[in-house]
């Protein structure tokens, strides 16, 4: 899966520390994981309708053309596809590219509501509530911060309940859930500072490949993560990107 990762940041130009610690934080790097109280399932845990908007936009630019012009509007407009296009969330590679698209749709949305680039946990509070919501909570965390989380956002509450509430049932406040979330981010940011404005780790590469049906992951047959890096992107020279070049030092220095 790290490999999938690596190549979803080169090919979106989004940071890979992030793109991995939300891998964690969402599935515990679980490719088949499924959530029990939402539609949530895949790498990133993306929703049936989160998961459709995002391959729409953004699936043709990575080689899933059949799958994005299968849907408009957010909708599925070919049946015959729906099994295919809605497997693709548990297919490591194409889950990691459309959670890199995401992430920058994101920031972007985010940076423009809140004046300013939001930090990495701010972002992965755009993915956790979407974009809306999460510029919402933090312009209400801004003003008030004591107020309750699950007033302001009571259907995300209702199926967060861990994150908006204690162990006691008691609902936390904005300022608490926060806390929250910037735990889950800093201790899964092995490599980045969660507090520090996020922005794009480099311009986007080339698209890739067409990707013709949901496929399992790279990582399968015992091989170590620097040999997958080293089948996908070459050699761990000068040729290799930025971000892949780094995805080579760290998985070496932990032998993996």
């Amino acid at each position: 899966m790290r490999a999938d990762i690596a190549r979803a940041a080169d090919r979106t130009g989004e940071n890979f520390d992030f793109l991995l610690a939300q891998a964690r934080i969402e599935s515990s790097l679980n490719p088949q994981a499924k959530a029990a109280t939402s539609s949530a399932a895949g790498l990133f845990q993306f929703t049936n309708a989160t998961w459709l908007s995002t391959l729409e936009r953004h699936g043709a630019k990575h080689g899933l053309g059949w799958a994005s012009a299968a849907i408009a509007s957010g909708r599925i407009t070919d049946g015959a596809l729906a099994g295919r296009i809605m497997g693709l969330r548990y297919d490591p590679a194409a889950s990691a590219l459309m959670a890199g698209e995401l992430a920058g749709d994101n920031r972007i949305e985010m940076t423009r509501a809140l004046g300013r680039q939001p930090n990495a946990a701010e972002l992965y509070l755009g993915h956790f509530l979407g974009s809306g919501d999460a510029s919402r909570f933090l312009n209400a965390l801004a003003r008030d911060p004591d107020a309750s989380a699950t007033a302001l956002l009571p259907s995300a509450s209702a199926a967060n309940r861990g994150i908006f509430r204690d162990a006691s049932g008691r609902e936390r406040s904005l300022r608490e859930v926060m806390s929250v979330i910037e735990g889950k981010v800093a201790g899964a940011m092995t490599g980045g500072d969660a507090f520090a404005p996020l922005t794009p780790a480099r311009p986007a590469a080339a698209p890739a490949p067409a990707i013709a049906a949901p496929v399992q992951s790279r990582m399968a047959g015992g091989r170590s993560m620097t040999d997958s890096l080293q089948s996908i992107f070459g050699a761990t020279g000068q040729a290799a990107p930025p971000a892949v070049q780094a995805a080579y030092a760290r998985f070496e220095r932990f032998g993996l």
